[in-house]
């Protein structure tokens, strides 16, 4: 090792240290001359990340880089590790062994990696060679479900130095008869794109795979992680080293350069009303910002929410340029998950050639694929996080150095104010935390069998094993054991419903071994994405039965019967839902409660919800005191928006403020409001609960249990970020109110949500997904798929049967992954609790011939962004000329009534 790494001092606290910067010239000075020289014929000076990664991975340490995409992490990982294999190769110790995994969440991005890596090695071989005289051939393969037979027979027969591949592949590697010895001298393991796996399961499975690998080496390989800007990095860190078998953390170094590139993030909205003006002309005046900065730009990344809505952007501004003649439609392209893997590869190629002027992307283009250069993102509407804002203007700017220049595009109240809080909290670097999955039990059990298949182990060596990665660290013996309990066989019944034991069991021992047949299952089905299937929507018209369209799995999955939902521009009643089917009647004129898209709508994170409720309590408190102007003034100024947006949110704010007396919804504040629907003859139970997505989804959940198991009547949810609505046919008092809000408490609110969800088809169809995890559904059987309908009625056979059996894990980990994954248990709860302590206050209000303004946004939710945005605006419109008769004095307002927090207790 380099005389030269004696330099670096280190203290660690609690297993984490903080890397610093180095000099230029001390950090190539670790490598060999060759490689350095390379590097300075490359590149003028080392990045951030650089400077701070290349003497800890030379030295040895576990390494954690987060930082944005075009700062050089890649190359400051790479290049230490290719220095020590060029070191081996000269003092002739480099064998055909795998030195190195590298491990990323997408196939792409393998592909990419390859290409990335094999100009520079090839380069630094005819460097070395060029010095020393000796020829060192460094040979990198990619193993993935794309690799031939061919390929993987000749990876058999010689080993690559270097691996690539994904969590699926290395999980089955490390079952591969002949393969898995040829991991077992691996020395460096690096994990990109780790903000991608820590917040899921594909994570969690990863980590027990790298438990298991380092089983296997019978060593502490080094680990190491590349990650966008993410927070909080030390529970990433520890995501990624894991724990040794004491228990005892291992030690990793977090190289912190989240914030080493410049941003530029501007908030634009459309200077005219946003809401009476028509979609038309203001679809049109959005459409010229965006023109107006494409053109004054090489190339632009645009960002919507929604795949429906890239490829609605792409086509009005095909047609846009097209007809105007200033660019050329081919110049502009999608990108999203739905389009096929050669469209996608294609326009990545083109992208990096510099082919485009604009791509128009939902996600997919959030991870660090290499798509060459990009001086302007645009997101139209909230990102719904700091963190993927962060990511997303991060693909600005081609090198370290360069602005990362970025805009959001606005075109409504709420997000307005929404986007203003988080670019200027992007701006401030204040990133939302990541939550990563605690003990997902389908993926243990299929780790499990995954480990029966080495040789046999006791009970407490598996448990040795899986207590060192992170997301099991706290698993308890009675977990493990129902797992163990289920795979071998040991619940009554299971065998009539083809539900066969995976492993043995000796209970004298204590010890699990492998089972005939169990390897190929493993081999077929091994993995977490779930499949998605495409849902038939039939209707009966005169007795005959009718398609009236597809609806998507995930979308299905969040439906209840009397829903109104929009198909082909069409309103339709949820009648029935079945395994392969949903039933439906036409139902014209109906709002819908839940928008076609929602299944892909990003939720607004909770820790960004609470900032933007903060922000309306400022605002709120400062009027109170200050004239308009004042307030506007400071608006523009500390947030860095336009003048006409600052009064936008002004006036938005203050007629909220009249309309309710005062009573704004914020972080500290929960408003009920009530409003009778005289048109449609219903009460709606509107809860202001800024508190996103995924945590009003439990709180709206647990009220509409409670209400409708006391009404006894069918209860209709509507959710947003912002809050919920509850509809009901009968009215309700303001005692009511009190005694539901009364009757959830921080100690029963899982136990009626876990109720609130049973009967649900989000619980059908996640328990199948965790079932086909748990090996106890297959997808794949002796070769043959099968068929996902056939999945789909077995499972509803089988949910029925467990559920009777006690602590069974695999109904366990349903309600988990529901509760806690797809909502935010955690935070609601937390939320309840401070309503109790009085922390959070909530006010009643009666609104008796107008919801309040911030209410608009939640009534109006239903409404398709695609179908009936027209139809969603004309409601906004006219919920806002009621306000303004009742401000202007032709109506009563609301009658308000405050909850005394001695009431919560």
């Amino acid at each position: 090792m380099n005389d030269q790494l004696a330099n670096i001092s280190i203290e660690f606290v609690e297993g984490i240290a903080y890397a610093r910067e180095y000099e230029d010239d001390y950090v190539l000075s670790l490598l060999l001359e060759p490689v350095a020289s390379w590097f300075r014929e490359k590149f003028i000076t080392l990045t951030a990340p650089q400077k701070m990664v290349i003497p800890y991975i030379k030295y040895g340490f576990n390494v954690l880089v987060s930082s944005p995409t075009g700062t050089g992490k890649t190359l400051a990982v790479f290049l230490p590790l290719l220095d020590d294999l060029f070191r081996l190769g000269l003092e002739g110790k480099l064998e055909d062994n795998i030195y190195v995994v590298y491990v990323s969440p997408l196939r792409a991005l393998n592909n990419d990696m390859y290409k990335n890596l094999i100009v520079p090695l090839n380069e630094l071989s005819h460097k070395i060679e060029e010095r020393y005289r000796t020829n060192i051939d460094i040979h990198v393969s990619v193993r993935t479900s794309d690799t031939l037979p061919s390929e993987k027979l000749k990876m058999l027969r010689s080993p690559p130095h270097i691996l690539i591949t994904t969590p699926e592949s290395l999980a089955l590697a490390l079952n591969a008869t002949k393969f898995r010895e040829k991991l077992a001298t691996v020395k460096w393991v690096v994990i990109d794109e780790v903000h991608e796996l820590a917040g899921n399961k594909r994570g969690s499975h990863l980590m027990l795979s790298l438990e298991r690998l380092a089983e296997l080496t019978k060593s502490d390989f080094q680990r190491i992680g590349l990650s966008a800007t993410i927070s909080p990095l030390e529970d990433v860190a520890r995501f990624l080293a894991g724990y040794r078998d004491d228990g005892s953390p291992r030690p990793i170094v977090i190289a912190d350069a989240r914030f080493s590139k410049p941003l530029d993030i501007k908030v634009l909205c459309p200077i005219m009303d946003l809401v009476y003006t028509p979609t038309t002309i203001l679809n049109e005046s959005m459409y010229e910002i965006v023109s107006k900065l494409v053109l004054q730009h090489r190339t632009t990344l645009l960002f919507t929410n929604t795949r429906s809505a890239t490829e609605r952007v792409v086509y009005k501004l095909k047609r846009l340029f097209s007809n105007n003649g200033i660019l050329n439609a081919d110049e502009i392209e999608a990108h999203h998950s739905s389009l096929s893997r050669d469209v996608r590869l294609d326009v990545e190629e083109r992208l990096k050639q510099g082919q485009l002027r604009v791509v128009v992307s939902s996600t997919s283009l959030e991870l660090g694929i290499d798509v060459g250069y990009i001086d302007l993102v645009l997101l139209l509407s909230s990102p719904k996080s700091v963190t993927r804002l962060l990511q997303r203007i991060g693909r600005a700017g081609h090198n370290a150095y360069t602005v990362s220049e970025g805009a959001i595009i606005v075109v409504d109240r709420d997000d307005l104010i929404e986007c203003t809080v988080l670019a200027k909290l992007a701006r401030e670097r204040n990133i939302d935390r990541i939550k990563i999955p605690r003990k997902p039990l389908d993926v243990l059990a299929q780790h499990i069998v995954g480990i029966s298949l080495e040789m046999p182990r006791t009970i407490d060596e598996i448990a040795r094993i899986i207590r060192r990665s992170y997301p099991y660290r706290d698993l308890a013996e009675r977990e493990l054991m129902s797992v163990i309990n289920y795979l071998s066989g040991r619940y009554p019944g299971l065998e009539d419903y083809n539900v066969y034991a995976k492993i043995k069991y000796d209970e004298a021992t204590r010890t699990i071994s492998k089972r005939r047949g169990s390897r190929m299952i493993y081999q077929l089905n091994v993995g977490t994405i779930p499949d998605e299937a495409k849902i038939s929507v039939i209707s009966y018209v005169n007795g005959r039965k009718q398609y009236v369209g597809d609806l998507e799995e995930s979308f299905v999955e969040i439906l209840s019967p009397t829903d109104i939902v929009v198909l082909g521009g069409k309103t339709y009643r949820v009648l029935a839902i079945q395994p392969t089917t949903v039933v439906v009647e036409p139902a014209e004129g109906e709002h819908p409660t839940v928008p076609t898209w929602f299944s892909e709508m990003l939720p607004l994170a909770y820790d960004s919800a609470l900032q933007v409720g903060k922000f309306r309590r400022m605002i709120a408190s400062m009027m109170h005191t200050l004239p308009r102007e004042t307030v506007v003034n400071w608006i523009e100024n500390s947030y860095s928006i336009e003048r006409h947006a600052a009064e936008y949110i002004y006036d938005y704010i203050h007629q909220q403020m009249i309309f309710t007396k005062g009573r704004i919804p914020s972080d500290t504040t929960i408003l009920v409001e009530i409003w009778y629907d005289h048109e449609r003859r219903t009460t709606n139970i509107v809860f202001h609960t800024l508190f996103g997505r995924r945590v009003n989804d439990v709180l709206s959940r647990v009220y509409a249990y409670v209400l409708g198991s006391t009404t006894n009547e069918s209860v209709k949810i509507s959710v947003t970020d912002n809050g919920f609505m509850l509809t009901i046919s009968s009215t309700i008092d303001r005692k009511e109110i009190e005694k539901l809000l009364r009757s959830v408490r921080s100690n029963n609110i899982e136990e009626i949500a876990r109720r609130a969800i049973r009967r649900t088809e989000l619980f059908k169809k996640r328990f199948r997904h965790c079932a086909e995890r748990s090996f106890m559904m297959l997808r794949r059987y002796k070769g043959v798929d099968v068929s996902l309908a056939r999945r789909q009625v077995n499972s509803e056979k089988l949910v029925q049967i467990v559920e009777l059996l006690s602590d069974f894990p695999i109904i366990e980990e349903t309600y988990r992954e529901i509760l806690e994954d797809f909502m935010d248990l955690t935070h609601a709860r937390e939320v309840v609790d401070k309503i109790e302590r009085g922390e959070i206050s909530v006010d009643i209000i009666y609104s008796h011939y107008a919801p309040s303004p911030f209410a608009h946004s939640i009534i109006a939710y239903g409404y398709s962004d695609v179908v009936l945005m027209d139809d969603k605006r004309r409601l906004i419109a006219k919920l806002q000329d009621m306000v303004r008769k009742v401000l202007e004095g032709e109506s009563s307002t609301t009658t308000a009534v405050a909850i005394d927090h001695s009431m919560q207790q």
